[in-house]
């Protein structure tokens, strides 16, 4: 028998499941894969860059001399010799005064979200976040049964005025924002940075708020041009929850990533944890852990900012040859992607299933909102894909384009809306995001 399974379990289901929902992204993931398919969706690294030979001598080394630890159980706060290098690390990015003890080793960047959003996060309360935002955040939030607002951008990153907004209008619902949640370098997945100035001003209006910043720093080590600005915890230690990962730096099929929590909050995020995973996993916290003291990772940055750099041009120069009259984008100094608004009256993601069939793939902007708006946009990957595949794949993607905007002009928008809604079932109409170019 085929066809959709019925699930018997509905009615047992806790309340926080019945509103979740597939990731856009990982729905893409089987179809982005094929190798016939120019993928602009994932934000995967580029891995192939690594000293693959040298990192699978290490982790055989990790295994056969220190096994007996590596892979036996770790504790809940991660290693002391993984937390000391991950101090080290953040010196990097201009964080000097931070201590081991109040570092938490999380299972990615995903989990430090969910640890924050459990120790905070009651059913109903208000996030505040950045308008598009990293979906697996809003995953995060949603199983919490949190209601995120969406504080407005431009191409400097948030905008201080639309935050104080956001805040009076929660209050005057009766309701406080539990944290400001904030990808303030080369955002997730808008590619804009907050600037020097409103980085200031938004922490100047989260304290005299009383509202709490988790920090969302995933990318601040991949700039192309110059060095990042400080990350917001540089600035402030109190009120700040900094979280990293090795994903786009190292290895993410390692899974490790952090928070740097202020001090009295430590204990409660390694019992949310323990509660959670039981431990992270020594293994991989020792694979890390030797990456960093044992090889040249520095160096691998510069590589990565390199291949990055180069990528990200072709991404730009094909937009600037390729795309349809009325189409606008982002233009990051670093990170992995480009925001991109379409020509008016297009849906990017009644637009999937023609993309798809070109052999293109990209993550509509609907995936970014809590809402459902960003219908006019979408986020573009420049990552993992050669200079010319990028080429290629934009040229298909600006054909599909082409098409959709002929179709338009020969039936107008109610009758190319229709014929979308065939193609993918009923569906309501979404306003459209900003334009962030």
């Amino acid at each position: 028998m085929t066809g959709t399974t019925q699930d018997d379990y509905t009615d047992r289901y806790a309340r926080r499941v019945r509103g979740m929902t597939t990731s856009e992204i990982r729905a893409l993931f089987a179809t982005a894969s094929r190798p016939e398919v120019v993928s602009l969706a994932g934000g995967s690294p580029y891995i192939a860059a690594l000293p693959l030979d040298a990192v699978g001598e290490m982790l055989g080394d990790l295994a056969s001399q220190h096994g007996a630890t590596s892979l036996q159980y770790s504790i809940g706060q991660g290693t002391v010799e993984l937390r000391e290098r991950i101090c080290e690390v953040m010196t990097l990015s201009g964080i000097h005064n931070a201590s081991p003890d109040d570092v938490v080793v999380t299972v990615g960047g995903q989990q430090a979200l969910d640890l924050l959003a459990r120790l905070f996060l009651d059913p109903g309360d208000v996030v505040l976040a950045e308008g598009p935002t990293y979906v697996g955040a809003l995953g995060v939030f949603q199983a919490a049964q949190a209601q995120v607002r969406h504080v407005a951008m431009d191409a400097e990153g948030l905008i201080p005025e639309a935050l104080e907004e956001a805040i009076e209008a929660t209050a005057r619902a009766g309701r406080k924002a539990k944290f400001l949640y904030t990808i303030p370098t080369f955002q997730n997945p808008a590619g804009v940075t907050l600037s020097e100035d409103r980085r200031e001003r938004v922490l100047d209006i989260c304290e005299r708020a009383g509202l709490l910043v988790v920090e969302d720093d995933p990318y601040g080590m991949l700039a192309f041009e110059g060095e990042a600005p400080l990350p917001l915890r540089a600035r402030r230690r109190e009120g700040v929850f900094y979280c990293s990962t090795f994903s786009k730096t190292f290895a993410p099929g390692l899974r490790v990533g952090w928070i740097l929590a202020p001090h009295a909050v430590r204990e409660k995020l390694v019992m949310m944890s323990e509660a959670n995973v039981l431990c992270p996993s020594a293994f991989a916290q020792g694979a890390v852990t030797q990456y960093l003291s044992t090889m040249p990772w520095r160096e691998q940055l510069k590589v990565y900012r390199e291949i990055y750099r180069e990528r990200r041009d072709a991404l730009l120069g094909a937009l600037d040859d390729l795309m349809p009259a009325g189409t606008t984008w982002t233009r990051p100094t670093g990170g992995l992607f480009v925001w991109a608004t379409l020509p008016e009256g297009l849906d990017s993601k009644a637009m999937m299933p023609r993309a798809i069939a070109a052999r293109v793939a990209y993550v509509p902007g609907t995936g970014f909102y809590a809402d459902g708006t960003g219908r006019n946009n979408m986020r573009l990957n420049f990552s993992f894909s050669a200079p010319d595949r990028l080429r290629e794949g934009i040229r298909r993607l600006s054909g599909v384009m082409e098409q959709e905007l002929a179709m338009r002009a020969v039936f107008g928008g109610g009758a190319l809306q229709q014929s979308h809604q065939r193609r993918r079932g009923p569906a309501a109409a979404d306003a459209p995001g900003p334009d962030l170019a």
